[in-house]
């Protein structure tokens, strides 16, 4: 923007300036700064490969139609009407010819573009970021990069809506499933998917394999623990670190130095880490924590286990993306379109843009050699975004960082702190509001101390001796369970500990079998979920 300032006699200054925009019925198509990142010519050639360009030349040209769908997500708050304003807001008195198109123009200029050019348009964009000395972005040699699914995205309750995403959910609308597969030091997009809720998070990753590089290391939690599910990703050559379900039972096959040991889980050879880990924090309380961590990065001594146990710390990341995309972006709200289709486009449209955001913030962050990409404000990124807009300003490209890079660098958010969450909502739709008390502290706090314990593997312990080949398999396993307590009379066995030492019982009815024969009188309960055994047992004939 070049500006020139006059000075008037009464101390007021008058401001002009220039800008470049297309010609033409053209014009109203930008996104202000984010046009570099989205240029002209790449939406042209998106339009031409999908066969989506107007047959003729209209007022409301397919190029304009792309650059409004992407400026409906920048701007959700407001209607079909309001968005256009603000796309046209600096061309009011610039002679450049523009129309004012009603309501029903614009959604039918948004039926015209369809779904496939905002779909390329993502495909294009998403991918690592990065370059390969960006700060916070490897361990070791590999990338790290995540997969998560966010399962509360609202779309309106209108019948087609209904039979392809499926029946109202929590809060009263139908939900759409995202996968995706994250940089977690940037942020940003490898790749995305999404559909009904109905599908399984396995499912959908199985659909982003392909992004998968050798040189990636995979980070999750344990929802995706799945016997298939790791022989696919360990297929793809990628390198994997992810926790375990607490009913996994992991046969141990060689102890290593560090604590860990060598394991299989299905047809994967894989190393296991088991950790503790107790957190102080600054008002003096503290409360502890467990990992089991499977990976396929077997060398204890390159990758010990409490570097592995701090980096799954990033898996975490995939969660602050997904607050910046629902919350910050979209602010939380219902989407707008009332069929599958529209949805659809809305949701590659809203993909598409918070991946041209963080390629212009990851961007900035390298052009000051040392700066981590987290440091980078996405409200910052957002805001100047919009406002660039308005103003039709840095269309074409003038260098980098431009005017959204300059400004997040001057406000550069401080080195991440450690903190613990609570991990509790208020809200009553959330699957998270009937938690149980878990023992974290009921407000974010800050954290002074984090000790790490990797824990080595407990002992295998000596099958029954009694003949058991005509006793009932509920008896059977009472006294299997019985000989487990016998081996540490003294030790307050949880039932997650006493499930991972037999091969048919889930953890909850472990915990159901437990408290019932804790009833009887046949073990004794220490406390809230843990059991040792009874030193005066009741006679069998006593037990039922």
């Amino acid at each position: 923007m070049h500006a020139r300032h006059c000075a008037l006699p009464s101390g007021l200054t008058t401001v002009s300036r220039e800008f470049t925009v297309a010609g033409g019925r053209f014009a109203p198509g930008h996104l202000g700064e984010l046009t570099q990142v989205l240029p002209f010519d790449l939406i042209d050639a998106v339009l031409e490969e999908t066969l989506t360009v107007q047959r003729r030349l209209r007022d409301l040209p397919s190029r304009v139609g792309v650059y409004f769908v992407l400026a409906m997500c920048l701007f959700p708050e407001v209607g079909y009407r309001l968005v256009w304003q603000k796309l046209t807001a600096a061309l009011a008195g610039a002679g450049l010819e523009t129309v004012w198109p009603t309501a029903k123009a614009l959604r039918d200029l948004r039926r015209r573009v369809g779904t496939v050019p905002m779909r390329r348009l993502f495909d294009i964009l998403a991918g690592p970021l990065a370059r390969p000395k960006t700060r916070g972005v490897r361990f070791g040699p590999f990338r790290t990069v995540s997969f998560d699914g966010c399962s509360s995205i609202k779309v309106p309750e209108s019948d087609r809506n209904v039979d392809r995403f499926g029946p109202q959910s929590r809060g009263g609308y139908p939900m759409v499933e995202l996968m995706t597969l994250v940089e977690t030091g940037t942020r940003a997009l490898i790749g995305a998917v999404f559909g009904p809720t109905s599908v399984g998070e396995t499912d959908y990753a199985r659909r982003l394999l392909h992004h998968l590089r050798p040189d990636m290391l995979v980070l999750w939690d344990k929802g995706f623990d799945a016997n298939a599910f790791l022989a696919n990703v360990a297929d793809t050559g990628a390198q994997f670190l992810g926790r375990l379900r607490t009913n996994r039972r992991t046969p141990v096959l060689a102890r290593l130095g560090d604590g860990s040991y060598l394991s299989v889980l299905g047809t994967v050879p894989v190393r296991i880490v088991e950790a503790k880990i107790t957190v102080t924090c600054k008002d003096g309380t503290s409360f502890t924590g467990s990992y089991r961590l499977a990976t396929t990065l077997t060398d204890a001594r390159r990758y010990p286990a409490s570097a592995l146990v701090t980096l799954y710390h990033q898996r975490w990341e995939h969660e602050t993306a997904y607050f910046a995309l629902r919350h910050t972006l979209w602010q939380g709200r219902v989407l707008r379109s009332g069929d599958p289709v529209g949805v659809e486009q809305e949701m590659w449209a809203m993909l598409t843009l918070y991946q041209a955001l963080r390629t212009v913030m990851v961007e900035a962050a390298e052009s000051r050699p040392g700066t981590d990409p987290d440091r980078c404000g996405f409200t910052i990124a957002l805001h100047t975004a919009r406002d660039l807009v308005l103003q039709a300003e840095g269309i074409t490209g003038r260098g980098t960082p431009g005017v959204i890079g300059r400004r997040i660098l001057a406000a550069l958010l401080p080195p991440r702190r450690p903190r613990v969450s609570t991990r509790k909502v208020k809200s009553p739709i959330s699957r998270y509001h009937d938690r149980k008390d878990d023992g974290r502290p009921d407000t974010s706090r800050t954290v002074t101390g984090l000790a790490i314990a990797i824990l080595a593997p407990e002992p295998e312990l000596p099958a029954t001796s009694h003949d058991d080949r005509h006793t009932r398999p509920d008896d059977r396993r009472r006294q299997r369970v019985l000989d487990i307590l016998d081996t540490e009379p003294n030790r307050n066995w949880h039932p997650r500990d006493l499930a991972r030492h037999l091969d048919d019982v889930t953890l909850g009815t472990m915990r159901r079998q437990l408290d019932r024969w804790a009833s009887q009188g046949l073990i004794h309960k220490a406390g809230p979920a843990t059991y040792t055994s009874q030193n005066d047992p009741l006679p069998p004939a006593q037990i039922r």
